[in-house]
């Protein structure tokens, strides 16, 4: 066990971290001659915007966040500064979130998932498997990890499972007292290394719904969640005979964009689509305002499936970032100063994040278990007695009997054959599983 692991509190106490990130000006507003209005301050924070029709003495308005990232910031620089730490959480037995929240058009995608075929390029999500396999890479060979993956949408307050045959299947928000929120039915697949999990995300993507419209020609027309549980088996410092796992919980969030019917020209299945997003985002924003306002005695998670689903992350047991994207254009100064608003408030919810210790849910030491099982009567099998000649091999019968002796013949040829097949089966399952369990190392 690593000295890092060794020293893990069990429970943390900790504000919603927040950063900021600025986009350039894009071509559409470059051609419309739509100035720039907003700056940051890297080293202190502070996103500064100038109210394009203000007077030219009134000052910008100004806000100051954990990290703020301006429109020349690298995807990796990003990761590194605000994802990394939440991810090395979750490898010790955290739940995590990291979401992305703005106006439509402003980057949250390309934050969250970037361009996959460009190194450079990729976002939080690609970067974040690299990261757990590298760290299951250079773990202690006593280690075992197991890490299972589910992609779902929220698509007009239904939720779909975007790895399922059937996607139109709409799935239902549930609760139990040990596992907390749960979507139940929803797929999970076994990862063996960030291959996979980018070929899940890839198959997940092309079922995602997106849509055109006058602001974004691939706008995202549902909430998206990724979400990766690592289980970490090992043994017990003080009781070298005695194993823990720890079961972490990372839900990267993609959120649909907030917004104005008037700009984005939607219509039709368009406006239906942006009405519910535009809902679900107002529940998010209550349920901040509730956590955030100390005399709330009732805050309304229900109101919502994505507020449901995100009740750990919002003042719950969860490390959690969120990423605001906000555009410079002069015209889309109301909706800037809009997100601002909304993610200073977030950052005032406070999160006690915990360790989860040997959940209930948790597969690893089943199958751990099952794998020893099949290791023992593998093992049985081929210490056994060899089984007696053949009853052809005897003495002659009298020729009355010969029947009886190819019914005898045919039942021990059965009862081989089915030992055969019992065998490979064994042998089969068994590397099966030992492929879904990962060694350190």
């Amino acid at each position: 066990m690593s000295k890092v692991e060794q020293d893990v509190e069990t429970e943390e106490v900790e504000n919603v971290r927040v950063f900021v990130r600025l986009r350039p000006l894009n071509k559409k507003e470059i051609e419309a001659n739509y100035t720039n209005i907003a700056t940051v301050d890297l080293l202190n924070g502070i996103v500064s915007v100038k109210n394009p029709v203000g007077y030219s003495h009134e000052p910008p308005k100004t806000f100051t966040f954990d990290t703020v990232f301006d429109s020349d910031s690298k995807q990796l620089d990003i990761y590194n500064e605000t994802a990394r730490p939440i991810v090395d959480k979750v490898l010790l037995g955290f739940n995590g979130t990291i979401f992305a929240y703005g106006q439509t058009g402003t980057g949250k995608t390309f934050t969250m998932e970037g361009v996959n075929n460009v190194p450079e390029l990729k976002g939080i999500i690609p970067n974040s498997f690299a990261h757990i396999f590298g760290h299951i890479a250079k773990a202690d060979e006593s280690v075992k990890f197991l890490v299972r993956v589910s992609y779902f949408e929220i698509y007009n307050e239904e939720i779909r499972d975007l790895l399922s045959k059937n996607k139109d299947q709409c799935l239902e928000v549930k609760e139990r007292p040990d596992i907390g929120v749960y979507v139940k039915d929803l797929s999970a697949y076994i990862a063996n290394n960030a291959d996979d999990m980018e070929k899940i995300m890839a198959l997940g993507n092309k079922n995602r719904s997106v849509g055109a419209t006058a602001m974004n020609e691939v706008s995202s027309r549902s909430h998206a969640i990724f979400s990766i549980i690592i289980e970490t088996s090992s043994y017990s410092f003080e009781n070298a005979k005695t194993q823990h796992v720890k079961m972490g919980r990372l839900h990267l969030v993609d959120l649909a964009g907030s917004e104005r019917q008037s700009k984005t020209g939607a219509s039709g299945q368009r406006l239906k689509e942006a009405s519910k997003i535009n809902l679900s985002l107002s529940t998010l924003g209550n349920v901040i305002s509730a956590l955030v306002d100390g005399k709330c005695t009732h805050i309304p998670y229900r109101n919502s499936k994505l507020t449901r689903i995100l009740q750990d992350s919002l003042g719950g047991n969860s490390k959690t970032v969120m990423c605001a994207t906000v555009g410079p254009a002069s015209y889309n100064y109301e909706e800037t100063i809009s997100t601002l608003r909304y993610a200073s408030r977030v950052k005032n919810i406070c999160n006690k994040a915990r360790v989860n210790q040997d959940p209930k849910d948790a597969l690893l030491m089943k199958y751990q278990k099952e794998i020893l099982e099949l290791k023992r009567k593998l093992e049985e099998a081929a210490n056994e007695e060899p089984p007696p000649p053949d009853i052809l091999d005897e003495e002659p019968q009298p020729e009355s009997d010969e029947p009886e002796i190819e019914k005898v013949e045919d039942e021990h040829d059965e009862e081989l054959k089915r030992a055969q097949s019992d065998h490979q089966l064994m042998v089969e399952k068994l590397e099966l599983l030992q492929k879904k369990v990962l060694v350190g190392g």
